[in-house]
């Protein structure tokens, strides 16, 4: 069986590759042609927005935010070239692998550059006023994130190479277990950065003359301001991909491009805009300065251990 076909009519269509009288575009997954003009436009921002990440990235020397952002981008292109397929042919069994692949697990990795950030965020403003230590946070939900990918990725392969309707609803219940456990990990990181921002205000009073400058810099209220707004629209996405894939394949959800559009490939591209546009090495790079302090202070307490043991 095609896997880009509606589960319920899948007989009928099994070995559909191209529009015909027999193999109408109704009987596709998605039941409809993808817009040309949106998914070009998504295309391009996203390709331009990866260049600007890794022009950012080695030009602030934060690597590993360009990493991450950077995948997210290059998955994002990726997909939203494989619905550009899909315009001129619905049916195509490429550009389906291409769209169904790339823009479930895309997300995730722009979220990992959220969760770079509050490891430094706590470093520079005080680990004495967090739940966890700041290497931690890096620790935890990377792990947790790759975690997801990799149910993402695995439910996404086997949707799109799946022959039969059995194989297809094991990756979609794959990758809906791993939209969910990313849902979870966003909300915990959501949780212990607002418990993280509570404690920093209600110790204002005792802050040294550089960290009140930072915390009023226009610039890294701006920072914070962005990462708020990612993590809203990441979150936004997360919960309406739950919903598309609980209804199984071919569901209304799933078939109506306008919400897809809006829920989907807006809410990325915010997030990512939030996070290209306000750029920690533009807006917070402290960011860098909090990394080598904790190498140094690492490197310290290294030493002092080796000497006491000598």
């Amino acid at each position: 069986m095609s896997s880009n076909s509606t589960t319920n009519s899948s007989n009928n269509f099994q070995n559909c590759t191209a529009i015909s009288p027999e193999c109408p575009v109704e009987g596709t997954v998605y039941s409809y042609y993808p817009n040309l003009g949106a998914n070009a436009f998504f295309t391009a921002i996203f390709a331009l927005l990866l260049l600007i990440q890794l022009f950012q990235g080695f030009k602030w020397k934060a690597r590993s935010y360009m990493i991450a952002l950077g995948f997210g981008c290059l998955g994002e292109t990726i997909g939203y070239a494989g619905r550009v397929i899909m315009n001129d042919n619905p049916w195509s069994q490429v550009g389906f692998n291409m769209q169904i692949c790339c823009l479930i697990i895309a997300p995730a990795f722009v979220s990992a550059g959220i969760y770079l950030t509050l490891k430094h965020i706590v470093l520079t403003i005080g680990e004495e006023y967090s739940r966890l230590q700041a290497r931690w946070y890096t620790w935890i939900f990377i792990l947790c994130d790759l975690f997801s990918l990799i149910l993402q990725g695995a439910g996404g392969g086997i949707a799109a190479t799946a022959n039969d309707d059995d194989m297809q609803k094991v990756g979609n219940n794959l990758m809906m277990a791993g939209i969910v456990f990313q849902v979870f990990t966003f909300l915990v990181f959501g949780t212990l950065s607002g418990l993280y921002a509570r404690s920093v205000y209600a110790n204002r009073n005792s802050f040294s003359q550089s960290t009140v400058a930072l915390l009023s810099s226009t610039k890294f209220k701006l920072f914070i301001m962005s990462l708020i707004v990612a993590w809203i629209t990441i979150f936004t996405r997360c919960v309406y991909r739950i919903a598309e894939m609980a209804g199984g394949w071919g569901n209304p959800i799933m078939q109506n491009e306008a919400e897809f559009i809006v829920l989907e490939n807006v809410m990325i591209l915010i997030a990512t805009l939030c996070l290209t546009i306000f750029h920690p090495g533009y807006c917070f790079p402290q960011m860098q300065m909090a990394d080598k302090h904790a190498g140094d202070r690492a490197m310290a307490e290294t030493k002092v251990a080796d000497i006491e043991s000598a």
